[in-house]
């Protein structure tokens, strides 16, 4: 400015020469205000105060004023020349405008300047960093002479977009040209090992520099440190580091995060104290790194001596520190540390409320992750898969449990897996699941894999798995299990694992076995036990053992009508007639009602209900319709009518009609014209589903070629190509 000053004392400022070197330094020295005023005040503005003014906004990073000074200078008819257009294409380059670019590219081919060297260099940046790397290659290869910035320009390039095995092929390219590398080339290649995880080239890119006599310069020290650190010869990176004669903060940084990174943890910490004696301060990326490592180590002292640095430092608010420090305290067991830094930093990113929420989810407070994760849904705050991940620590079980209940058994299989850290309780939950969803063998299988895994079982887990024995007709496992719980698993049978061994023993006959078991346990037969009994008298038609536990049960639970039905079958199926009528008029005297089969299933979040010869549906029209339209497939299927199960007096052929017009067949049908084809139909009843409806719904399965889940009151029923996964054992 002072020379500017005398210039015009002396009335030189109107000669162009001296008008065009002020602008120039202006330019350079970012005083654009200044340069302009020059520039607009010049009766004729030529080229080199246009270049001038471009170069120093594009240098500057002032790419789109740049690209509006050159439209203005093309505007008043000023051409650009060699000088000009690198300054014209870095601006492109900085403002991602690559229309232009090529525009420019075409004026550079027009004017003939497309055979210059600078020119060139310029446009493969552009190309690159546009990503159109073919024709920045394709720009690079016709430089007629190439010279170590040209090689260095499209290495940087290659290196930028992280293509580094480009890079260290165009490298050998340079070597076998007999280019000499310089520093930048070197530093940029040292950039590319690094990327690759390539020590053994790094190392020799480090030879070079060695073998060449440059002198390691900070840059290239600090890319050495940082690339043996990341392939893992801490060695090496801790020696270039020791070698550096001032460290500055990217340096230490390097070196702690090399430590760090390769699980040298407690070398990590003590490095840290050295780095702030030596003065040259601490960033986030130091005290991150840092609190990394202390949480690996689980200090909570020294947490606490960081937590303070950090608040002296002004780091407190600093995302990225809180969530360290919230991690640090967390890893510690000091919870209520963690939540006291993440509530005072009023941080309201996704990384901050991840990290609470999986403190919370590792320390068993389930409760405290979902409110958090309800709040962050409050504030617009999308989670991601690792919010996810830390809630299913917190809740997995209760997915792993919501999905077998809803019949999406693959589901929850697929969310117990996901559990990084499966407790007794989520393997219960899946163990309980695939035995209700009559997979005893995988049930069983999973029980396996989980005492593999050093985790012992409760006396919840053992129910589970004798109920896969159960509803897989395990009887031996089952024995097996059941006489060994004590012994293996330090578990004293209880009334549910009784009640469970007599219901195996008598669904698979062992009617005598099942009394003796009853008869020497250390409990009272209750419900269970009974229930158990009279469900096996019905499968083997024995009416005394029938009669006694229907009677037991009545006591017990006299207001429940099952048990008045169960026997009225067992009678009906051994043709006593009398009996049954004198089941109903007990039923009738005592004022106990029969409770309805009901089945329903859920469309678009509508329940649909149906009860035996319901035809108050919308749809009833349509329903009737598609069960008379499978009513033939099914005859020829094999499907015949079970009029002996059905206990009202009246006629075969109207036996037969309520029988089709069961609860669940209505559902059922329902659910083929209701759902898209090939979709699987889930259905659930409040009772056992009868013999008929399991028949029927077999074949149908296989006549729709649709996958129907029934859920009864009992368990799932997968039916699948006209067979169950219960295998009819039920």
């Amino acid at each position: 400015m002072e020379v500017h000053a005398h210039l015009i004392i002396l009335g030189l400022h109107q000669d162009a020469r001296l008008r065009n070197l002020v602008v120039n330094v202006y330019s350079k020295c970012r005083c654009f205000g200044y340069a302009r005023k020059l520039l607009d005040e010049s009766p004729e503005p030529d080229l080199i105060s246009w270049s001038a003014l471009i170069s120093g906004y594009s240098q500057n990073g002032l790419g789109q004023e740049a690209i509006s000074a050159f439209r203005e200078m093309h505007s008043l008819g000023v051409k650009c020349n060699e000088f000009a257009f690198p300054s014209v294409f870095k601006a492109c380059t900085l403002t991602n405008d690559f229309r232009l670019g090529k525009q420019v590219h075409g004026t550079v081919v027009v004017t003939g300047f497309e055979n210059d060297e600078f020119v060139l260099n310029s446009m493969v940046v552009l190309y690159a960093k546009c990503g159109e790397i073919a024709d920045s290659t394709r720009i690079f290869d016709a430089i007629p002479r190439r010279t170590v910035v040209s090689w260095n320009a499209l290495l940087n390039c290659y290196v930028q977009r992280d293509s580094f095995g480009e890079a260290v092929e165009l490298f050998q390219d340079m070597i076998v040209s007999q280019t000499q590398p310089n520093e930048f080339t070197l530093s940029t290649m040292i950039n590319a090992c690094t990327g690759l995880e390539d020590g053994r080239q790094g190392r020799k890119i480090h030879g070079y520099l060695i073998k060449l006599g440059y002198d390691l310069d900070l840059f290239s020290a600090n890319a050495l440190v940082d690339m043996y650190a990341k392939v893992g010869t801490l060695k090496d990176s801790v020696s270039v580091f020791n070698g550096i004669a001032k460290a500055d903060i990217v340096s230490w940084n390097a070196v702690i995060a090399g430590c760090s990174h390769n699980g040298e943890d407690v070398e990590a910490v003590s490095l840290f104290p050295l780095m702030y004696g030596e003065g040259v301060g601490v960033n986030q990326t130091t005290l991150s790194t840092v609190l990394k490592s202390i949480a690996s180590l689980q200090a909570s002292h020294i947490c606490r001596q960081m937590h303070a640095l950090s608040l002296k430092s002004g780091f407190e608010y600093n995302n990225y520190i809180v969530n360290g420090l919230v991690d640090a305290y967390g890893k510690c067991g000091q919870s209520e540390d963690a939540s006291r830094v993440f509530k005072e930093s009023q941080t309201s990113d996704l990384l901050a409320f991840t990290s609470m929420i999986t403190v919370y989810s590792q320390d068993g407070q389930g409760e405290e992750a979902l409110k958090l994760y309800l709040e962050m849904q409050s504030q617009g705050i999308k989670p991601d898969a690792f919010v996810y991940s830390s809630l299913f620590n917190a809740c997995g079980n209760s997915l792993v449990n919501s999905y077998a209940k809803c019949g999406s058994i693959d589901d929850a299989e697929r969310a117990f897996r996901e559990i990084p850290e499966r407790s007794i309780v989520s393997w219960s939950a899946m163990i309980g699941g695939m035995a209700q969803h009559g997979h005893g063998r995988l049930a069983l299988q999973m029980f396996n894999e989980m005492l593999k895994e050093g985790v012992a079982p409760n006396h919840i887990t053992l129910v589970s798995v004798l109920c896969a024995c159960n509803h897989a007709g395990l009887v031996t496992d089952a024995k097996r299990y059941f006489s060994s719980m004590e012994e293996l698993f330090s578990v004293q049978p209880m009334e549910e694992h009784y009640a469970c061994m007599i219901d195996i023993l008598g669904r698979a006959g062992k009617l005598d076995e099942a009394m003796e078991l009853v008869n020497t346990m250390p409990y009272e037969a209750n419900a269970a036990v009974w229930g158990a009994l009279l469900g096996a008298a019905r499968i083997h038609k024995n009416v005394d053992l029938g009669s006694k536990a229907a009677e037991m049960l009545i006591n017990l639970e006299p207001e429940k009508s099952g048990t008045h039905i169960l026997l009225a079958n067992i009678y009906a199926s051994a043709g006593m007639w009398d009996g049954v009528a004198k089941i109903r008029k007990v039923m009738k005297d005592s004022n106990v009602k029969k409770e309805p089969g009901m089945s329903w299933m859920e469309i678009k979040d509508k329940v649909h209900t149906f009860i035996v010869g319901d035809r108050s549906h919308p749809r009833g029209k349509e329903i009737y319709a598609k069960l008379e339209e499978l009513s033939e497939p099914l005859r020829k299927a094999g499907y015949v009518p079970m009029v002996e199960t059905d206990l009202h007096d009246v006629e075969e052929r109207e036996k037969a009609k309520l029988l089709y017009h069961h609860s669940e067949k209505l559902a059922v049908a329902f659910g083929l014209i209701a759902t898209p084809p090939g979709a699987p139909i889930r259905v659930k009843k409040n009772l056992r589903i009868c013999l008929d409806c399991h028949t029927a719904i077999k074949l149908v399965s296989k006549i729709a070629s649709r996958e129907i889940i029934v859920r009864d009151i009992n368990r799932f029923h997968h039916f699948r190509d006209g067979l169950c996964s219960c295998g009819d054992y039920w």
